[in-house]
């Protein structure tokens, strides 16, 4: 029964990291700098949070299959088969996930004063290091609130993840999918322990943000 837990935190942390990055990236670029089609790739990014979660993994299993553009290249070139394995969880949660980080760091960078970066500019200071002296830390509490809610999410993936990387036990099965199966094969009393498990986790987390945010806006 361990093993969903330990692979759903692994696959949960790696999710995160890149959904962190992506997000980031994404939130600065489209809110701070003149792109084109900035509407079309916001909403490519915020599709996955609206769409069913197995129509995300349909879509990834086209793209990272054995015949997709993606998949084919590694497996030909590389030898690397994605689906099906640990890889293809921490896919499908990185992309069902990157909404909420996307949303956060946005809201997060739009709250920030720009006569802060403007005082920043004119003191000599380049973007990049008025990005993570200024912007970045005046940003943290909403950056932080996206990290937590992007882990919660990505530890919580089900849809996406069966379709892409099924439900191998030892190698794929994360909380959520030994939940089902569990379910599905009779197994109440090990669905009702991970069901709290994930439960517990996700209340913990939440809790502690929640605790974290009062106590910064009290004391700021």
């Amino acid at each position: 029964m361990l093993e969903p837990v330990i692979l759903s935190l692994k696959v949960a942390s790696i999710a995160t990291v890149f959904a962190f990055i992506l997000g980031i990236l994404f939130a600065y670029f489209l809110t701070k700098k003149r792109i084109p089609g900035k509407s079309v790739w916001e909403t490519l990014i915020i599709l996955p949070m609206v769409l069913p979660p197995s129509s995300v993994g349909y879509l990834l299993l086209k793209v990272f299959g054995k015949r997709g553009p993606i998949g084919a290249f590694l497996l030909d070139t590389f030898g690397i088969q994605i689906v099906f394995t640990w890889v293809a969880c921490v896919i499908a949660a990185c992309v069902v996930a990157l909404p909420l980080m996307y949303q956060n760091a946005k809201a997060a960078f739009q709250s920030v004063d720009e006569t802060y970066e403007l005082a920043a500019h004119t003191l000599g200071s380049g973007e990049w290091k008025t990005f993570w002296t200024v912007l970045f830390p005046l940003a943290r509490p909403g950056i932080i609130s996206g990290i937590t809610l992007t882990f919660a999410r990505a530890m919580g993936e089900f849809g996406a993840t069966l379709m892409l990387a099924g439900n191998i036990e030892g190698q794929t099965q994360t909380i959520p999918t030994a939940i089902y199966y569990a379910v599905a094969t009779g197994k109440d009393e090990e669905a009702n322990t991970l069901v709290v498990v994930i439960t517990l986790f996700s209340f913990a987390m939440i809790f502690i943000l929640n605790a974290w945010l009062k106590r910064k806006n009290y004391k700021g």
